[in-house]
């Protein structure tokens, strides 16, 4: 029987993606927010699950660690993609990614003078090609968390960050001033596998299609 490994993160998308396994007739042995296993099996033998993190699906299913996995587009953009089919926008742990800046700073302003801004964030490629589209000159910071920090204590002008509720921004008196994309996750499958085990991972595929409708 054909082994079939899914690349999965813990929390949210790991949550939102119960339902559309469960449509594929894969149910998890073990609950990844109370077992400390990284390697789950499932209902189906020929079915495992690996659990990693979010930034690192894409790296697993590109080199066949994983047959198919679940990412977020902002995870996707920041990768590149490359070597993924990505078949299906699952329209789960939706978001928006925006700009973001203290609530006392003109940033439309500062961006018709040509002002040369200072962007924290962890989506580097995404800001990077944002605000080239847009002639805007800016000097990036990587940060790999707390973006909304950065501001507050003079590192940054603004950031770029994903934005659900907003609460987190209007907390530390920043707004949002321009979204840049919506986000949300994908399935994306390894295209040698798709090849190889097409007979076993299109079964999941349309299952998975037809849970989202």
């Amino acid at each position: 029987m054909t082994e079939i490994t899914i690349a999965l993160s813990k929390g949210r998308i790991f949550e939102d993606t119960a339902p559309l396994l469960k449509a594929a007739g894969i149910e998890a042995q073990d609950d990844p927010g109370a077992s400390r296993k990284l390697i789950l099996s499932t209902n189906r033998g020929n079915v495992r699950l690996i659990i990693v993190r979010a930034s690192d699906v894409p790296t697993y299913v590109q080199y066949g660690a994983a047959d198919l996995g679940i990412a977020g587009k902002d995870v996707l953009l920041e990768h590149g993609g490359s070597g993924l089919y990505q078949p299906l926008d699952l329209n789960i742990a939706r978001c928006r990614m925006m700009v973001a800046a203290p609530e006392n700073f003109d940033y439309e302003f500062a961006v018709r003078q040509g002002a040369r801004l200072r962007i924290a964030t962890k989506y580097v490629q995404i800001a990077r090609e944002h605000f080239a589209r847009k002639g805007v000159h800016v000097d990036l910071i990587k940060l790999y968390g707390s973006m909304e920090l950065a501001p507050l204590v003079g590192l940054a002008d603004a950031i770029v960050d994903l934005v659900s509720s907003g609460n987190t921004l209007k907390a530390n008196h920043l707004k949002a001033v321009e979204e840049i994309r919506l986000i949300s996750s994908r399935l994306i499958v390894n295209q040698a596998a798709l090849k190889l085990k097409r007979s076993a991972i299109q079964p999941i595929l349309d299952a998975f299609a037809g849970a989202v409708g």
